[in-house]
């Protein structure tokens, strides 16, 4: 399989993502000699990072390892204060580097750390797992968590370079496969139907990287597409960017009364079941779109229902979302296929039948 290119960005300028056997090879361009580089980098993945260390080496970096806690645990003001203080202790200046190595927690973490340290330092991502390389590595979005909410601290902070090998992905358990798919999927939804399309022709070979590595080649190369077009569209969130959030809404609110114990693409694809329902009382979507949700995220194995008792709680979150202006509730919708739009503030009846669908 050969490495396949996506530019992010205006034409002269951003950054590439690169996908494919072999991508590791581009992070010796980012390996000059005496150079700091810190791998910020999740547990279990020992071989692949001796390999990442042994590229910035033979590049003549100075590769320092530091080993955070798995998934959401990383995204933690105490890791990052701790990260900040190996770059302290190691005299980490301007012209060195961040990677991160693993998942989308991970690479979440470490652009905030390049983010922040010094006012910025460049990063270039590894995503070692599905969600990572089509969500949290591409987009320069950055963040951790608080008590009070999922990426309510962070910074936009593009990377120089995102490499993926989606040998990578092999290792991944299932339920977390498909939990990335779900990410790919809301792709389809708000403007490659093309994806969904693959997906639906046989879901068995879209959860199996190993079994179908072309399949899942495209499904990352098209997801990225997606997300590059809208990024190099809007750099910092203020319009069309927000239709990558479809879903994301009440899909955080999830994650937060659930204490981040649900996987985020399960989340996601309950959170995109809750606004086609939105969009179906509102008469922006007919009942085959609406019931297209649901069979296509059921068909990998994603939650299209969650139970009741919760709303309060549910509500209270929704209400802490970052695309929420004052009082005002925000969500992304679609009026049809491939169609994004904005939902503002629909009134409480909305909101709660909407919900009690889900159960």
């Amino acid at each position: 399989m050969s490495v396949r290119t996506v530019h992010v960005g205006p034409p002269a300028q951003g950054y590439a993502v690169h996908v494919g056997a072999g991508a590791l090879d581009r992070l010796g361009e980012h390996a000059r000699p005496g150079r700091r580089v810190l791998v910020v980098h999740q547990p279990g993945r020992e071989e692949l990072l001796a390999e990442v260390l042994q590229v910035l080496t033979a590049g003549g970096a100075r590769p320092v390892a530091a080993r955070v806690p798995d998934a959401e645990a990383a995204k933690d003001a105490r890791v990052l204060v701790d990260l900040w203080g190996v770059l302290g202790r190691e005299g980490f200046t301007r012209d060195d580097l961040v990677v991160g190595l693993g998942g989308g927690a991970t690479t979440d973490l470490a652009g905030f750390v390049a983010a922040t340290w010094l006012r910025g330092v460049e990063v270039v991502q590894l995503p070692t797992s599905l969600l990572g390389i089509v969500d949290a590595a591409v987009g320069g979005k950055t963040g951790i968590n608080t008590a009070e909410g999922k990426n309510l601290v962070g910074a936009f902070h593009e990377p120089s370079a995102v490499l993926c090998d989606p040998s990578w992905l092999a290792t991944m358990a299932r339920p977390d496969y498909a939990s990335g798919l779900a990410e790919v999927l809301k792709c389809g939804f708000v403007a490659d139907p093309h994806v969904l399309d693959l997906v639906e022709a046989d879901p068995g070979a879209a959860l199996d990287p190993v079994a179908a590595p072309e399949l899942a080649a495209e499904l990352v190369v098209r997801a990225v597409q997606v997300k590059a077009d809208v990024v190099a569209a809007d750099l910092r969130e203020a319009s069309v960017r927000e239709i990558l959030n479809y879903g994301h809404t009440f899909a955080h609110a999830v994650e937060q009364v659930e204490d981040y114990t649900w996987r985020h693409g399960d989340a996601v694809a309950v959170g995109m079941v809750y606004v086609a329902e939105l969009a179906s009382r509102r008469g922006l979507v007919d009942a085959e779109l609406l019931a297209r949700h649901r069979r296509v995220l059921s068909a990998v194995g994603l939650p299209t229902s969650y139970g009741p008792g919760r709303w309060p709680e549910l509500r209270a979150a929704m209400g802490r979302d970052k695309k929420a202006r004052g009082a005002t509730l925000r969500f992304v919708v679609l009026e049809g296929l491939a169609r994004p739009t904005r939902l503002e503030g629909p009134d409480e009846a909305e909101l709660r039948a909407a919900y009690d669908a889900l159960h």
